[in-house]
């Protein structure tokens, strides 16, 4: 029975032996991947690091530019307000031609009779001074025909 006991205790440390074997492999397995994944911890740490510096001057630069746009937005409007005041003048001005038109078709239209009229009476005056300077014409004619015959004689 002793020998039993031997060889139990012989195959215990054999078996013991083996899994030893195997949980060593199995260590020296998991070492290698831990160090893998060490190392490719730090080669993502150095990607986030460069990541992280590049996000920062792109928002440095975003925040630079949104200040910029806010400053010609600032200025863009008060352009804006100059434009819309151009835009009322301009369309008070065109009320008031409008206004100042309307006003003398209404005169004109009033007035058109007596407008006629002095056409007319104009036109009487001019047919009237031509024939006053055609006849005093005629009397300095006549009067220079006799002064010849009487110088004549």
């Amino acid at each position: 029975m002793e020998i039993i006991l031997y060889l139990s205790v012989a195959l215990i440390a054999v078996a013991f032996l083996v899994l030893v074997i195997y949980v060593a492999k199995t260590l020296k397995s998991l070492q290698e991947t831990l160090s893998s994944v060490s190392k490719t911890l730090m080669g993502v740490e150095k990607q986030l690091e460069g990541v992280t510096q590049e996000t920062t001057e792109l928002l440095q630069k975003t925040n630079a530019l949104a200040d910029d746009i806010q400053e010609k937005s600032k200025s863009l409007n008060s352009v804006v307000t100059a434009v819309k005041d151009v835009g009322t003048t301009v369309n008070k001005f065109n009320g008031t031609l409008k206004d100042l038109t309307d006003s003398f078709e209404i005169q004109v239209e009033e007035n058109k009779e007596k407008v006629s009229q002095i056409v007319q009476w104009t036109n009487v005056f001019l047919e009237l001074k031509d024939k006053w300077n055609a006849k005093k014409k005629e009397k300095e004619e006549s009067s220079a025909e006799e002064i010849k015959r009487v110088r004549s004689r």
